[in-house]
């Protein structure tokens, strides 16, 4: 994990507005573009936002990360200046979703290495699996607000 809001002091990083959690996805991922209107629909406090990796914010976090900007194997959460990948990602969204989403907790009782080799065998072959978008997921006008 790198030290907390890492980001704001790397020049290539352009300041955002990070005072709630953000989920950084790949916008061109079926799956992913499915799982980002999943946690809206189930987020009525609108506590989450969401970016698009192919956005320039989102290139430049994976670059800050030292992610491949055109491969996402992973999404990131960044909550209160600090980053979580792959499975913890994945995990503590859920939780913040509440009941009974938040049941998927109990992956944890994994250990981490065995948790993150399932999110990545999901993760390679999820464009094969679930598809491709034509081009980056879009928010509906009452939900871009959310984005960044």
């Amino acid at each position: 994990m790198s030290a907390r809001f890492s980001y704001r002091s790397d020049a290539r990083v352009p300041a955002f507005p990070d005072d709630r959690p953000i989920i950084v996805f790949d916008g061109k991922c079926v799956m992913c573009s499915w799982f980002a209107t999943f946690v809206m629909r189930r987020d009525p406090a609108r506590r989450f936002r969401l970016l698009a990796a192919q956005s320039p914010l989102g290139e430049a976090l994976y670059l800050h990360y030292r992610l491949d900007p055109e491969n996402y194997e992973t999404n990131i959460l960044i909550e209160d200046g600090d980053v979580y990948f792959k499975s913890e990602s994945s995990i503590r969204i859920f939780v913040r979703l509440g009941f009974p989403w938040s049941m998927v907790a109990m992956g944890r009782l994994l250990p981490l290495g065995v948790r993150d080799w399932l999110y990545e065998i999901v993760a390679r072959n999820r464009l094969k699996w679930f598809g491709v978008r034509d081009s980056c997921y879009l928010p509906s006008p009452e939900d871009a607000e959310r984005f960044l």
